[in-house]
């Protein structure tokens, strides 16, 4: 790799940091990035085998998850229908490093809350929600609005229901004071793990960018701080290799919030290097980018907020309700009502959901089974998506790959002898949505925002 293609101050600081690993370093970035992808568990544990030499040949574990695979080649996610119906998430291998975060200080059987604070676009977030049991609570957040559609987006292709996308600052959580069992602040940061990816990060690097991504940082820990109870753990990353914005930010959180630095274990085959405060991928040193993880649990005591018998934004549905429970599988999930739309939450969290909808600013919550008309609920797109979607109370239309193409540009297609009413359109096993059987013609219900504007192969 060129020389000048790298800021002159940064190059000066990682031949720092390197030493005499500064040129294989450099040399990493004339190469491709590695492309992987972290499988749905409850959405391809039928059908992996078959579902992993459709995507492509010679497909490698990433080491450090368990659901984690390299890609020998990129293919065109975009004209996969397994993709749109989140059978797995493009993800950076790196950053799949949480995994390890979360499993050594977690007990994840347990019905635990969480925050994702800084989500978009739902990479860390359709993780946790892998990670944790369906009895927890994730409140998956992001601040810029057009961001949080996006996360909603990719949240519902997920299928849980357990989990609430808000749009709020990360002070704004301070009204749930010593709610979160756990926090994860993937920070805004000066991106320099990502030049490989897109040179526009090394376009806008400066040292002085750097230097307010890491008081920016400092100010969102601190924000952040109060809503996570005594003895509460918060996990910190970042795609950068910036000492400022990475171990010395957990330095001072440490000194600061009282706080104690949490070791990982790390396998010595991975790469990854240990810091004096946390963890350091190179992407000379690991099959993926840079990327920085360091783990903080809470010493200092917390009052809590108190979440009973506080206002609410649901409503009880209708008796009418009652009939669409047959359409989820499980017996612990409540259906509420929030606005025209009929909400599946789980029962255990209740209380916790009810209590964040009410504070913070809700884009979306459990999985929306659909809108009343007439005491008749037209199902919603979350609802096919859902993994508690209990597929046998409908009928289902089975399509080819063309047609599952067509069906994801929202085009008009027809079968013969299909069943009047709402149908699934199933394509490999995998739901793309629904369609409406009419007399002789098939409405397409995929949601027109989130058509796809490529021809198939």
């Amino acid at each position: 790799m060129q020389r000048f293609l790298f800021p002159h101050e940064f190059e000066e600081r990682l031949r720092a940091q390197r030493g005499h690993d500064w040129q294989t370093f450099s040399a990493v970035h004339a190469e491709p990035s590695p492309v992987s992808i972290r499988l749905n568990p409850e959405k391809t544990k039928d059908q992996s085998a078959l579902f992993k030499q459709q995507l492509v040949q010679n497909i490698q574990a990433v080491p450090w998850t368990k659901h984690g695979l390299y890609l020998s080649e990129r293919p065109s996610f975009t004209l996969d229908p397994a993709f749109h119906a989140g059978g797995y998430y493009v993800q950076e291998a790196s950053s799949m490093l949480l995994e390890q975060a979360i499993l050594q200080n977690l007990n994840s059987s347990e019905g635990i809350r969480a925050l994702d604070l800084c989500a978009a676009p739902g990479g860390k977030s359709t993780h946790l929600l892998s990670l944790l049991s369906t009895g927890s609570l994730l409140v998956s957040n992001e601040v810029i609005r057009s961001r949080a559609t996006v996360l909603a987006e990719n949240i519902t292709k997920w299928g849980h229901a357990n989990v609430v996308v808000t749009n709020n600052d990360p002070e704004d959580f301070q009204k749930l004071k010593g709610f979160f069992d756990l926090v994860v602040v993937d920070a805004p940061c000066s991106g320099e793990g990502l030049f490989r990816k897109d040179a526009e990060a090394m376009k806008e690097w400066s040292v002085d960018n750097a230097n307010l991504c890491a008081m920016r940082q400092q100010r969102i820990v601190h924000d952040v701080w109060p809503s996570l109870k005594e003895n509460g753990i918060l996990i910190y990353c970042t795609c950068t290799y910036n000492p400022e914005e990475n171990n010395k930010n957990i330095e001072r959180f440490a000194q600061e919030l009282n706080a104690e630095v949490l070791p990982l274990k790390i396998d010595a085959n991975w790469g990854v290097q240990t810091l004096d405060y946390g963890y350091q991928c190179f992407p000379d040193k690991v099959k993926g980018e840079g990327f920085y993880i360091a783990v903080l649990q809470k010493k200092e005591v917390q009052t809590s907020a108190r979440i009973r018998g506080g206002k609410t934004v649901f409503t009880k549905p209708p008796s009418a309700a009652l009939r669409y429970a047959p359409w989820l599988n499980g017996n612990e999930i409540k259906l509420t009502q929030f606005r025209e739309f009929l909400l599946a939450i789980p029962a255990e969290q209740e209380e916790a959901i009810a209590f964040v909808c009410a504070n913070m600013k809700t884009v979306s919550a459990g999985t929306t089974m659909g809108t009343f008309k007439h005491e008749k609920l037209i199902p919603d797109h979350a609802l096919a998506m859902s993994t508690l979607l209990n597929k046998e109370n409908f009928p289902h239309v089975e399509v080819s790959y063309e047609e599952a193409i067509a069906y994801l540009r929202k085009d008009v297609f027809w079968q013969e002898g299909l069943t009047k009413g709402f149908s699934l359109i199933q394509y490999e096993d995998f739901t793309i949505g629904w369609a409406n059987v009419l007399d002789n013609r098939l409405n397409n219900l995929y949601p027109a925002e989130w058509r796809i504007r490529m021809a198939g192969n």
